[in-house]
């Protein structure tokens, strides 16, 4: 994985009113911690971090005065509405230390005709050394049929990574496609549920009155 540079200050302003000055000058304040030091507050340029977190588990490194370090995001706060990055924390890594993050999970490939897929887990948990982190793993489902089960165990993970989820863990199965009829009567069942519900809640609602 390549490192991706961040211009990176250190700030010494707090608080809510502070965050919104920094936001408005399309800023985001980060606190980075991590290997025992104190944490440093920083502030980073809103669009250039917004660009690196495209990349999951992006390597991010910190140059400013009096910062040069390696860094993961691990909490990323972003404005529910418009998206933007609201604050970031940022874990300090140092080059051979191994780290335990989260990579995606992808399928290629179709199952068999007749059978339904059921992703169960979008991402595994791995450990890898910092500064190689693999971006995901890809799992071919091509020709799998019904039955069939694929496990954290039976990810195969690129070189250096290890399994940091439970190997038992499901990650996909094969199921079979239910035909036009069941899904007709599993619609007809919800709609008559909700219906039913709301029957039920006419005669609260008449002894409120």
């Amino acid at each position: 994985m390549s490192e991706v540079r961040i211009a990176a200050e250190q700030r010494s302003t707090f608080g809510k009113g502070a965050a919104r000055k920094i936001r408005r000058a399309d800023k985001v304040p980060a606190v980075l911690y991590g290997h025992g030091i104190e944490p440093k507050h920083l502030t980073l340029p809103g669009h250039d971090l917004l660009l690196a977190l495209r990349t999951p588990n992006v390597l991010i490194r910190l140059a400013g005065e009096g910062v040069d370090e390696l860094a993961l995001p691990k909490g990323v706060q972003r404005d529910p509405i418009k998206g933007f990055v609201e604050h970031v924390d940022l874990l300090l890594v140092k080059r051979g230390e191994k780290v335990t993050v989260d990579i995606p999970v992808t399928t290629t490939g179709e199952v068999a005709p007749g059978a339904l897929l059921d992703q169960q887990l979008v991402s595994v948990g791995v450990e890898a050394e910092a500064t190689h982190i693999p971006t995901g793993v890809e799992v071919d489902v091509d020709g799998l049929d019904v039955g069939a089960v694929v496990t954290a165990g039976d990810l195969k993970l690129p070189k250096g990574a290890t399994l940091a989820t439970d190997p038992e863990t499901v990650v996909l199965q094969v199921s079979v496609m239910p035909t036009a009829e069941e899904e007709t009567t599993e619609g007809a069942e919800g709609e008559s549920a909700a219906v039913g519900g709301e029957t039920a809640e006419a005669p609260a609602d008449e002894s409120a009155e």
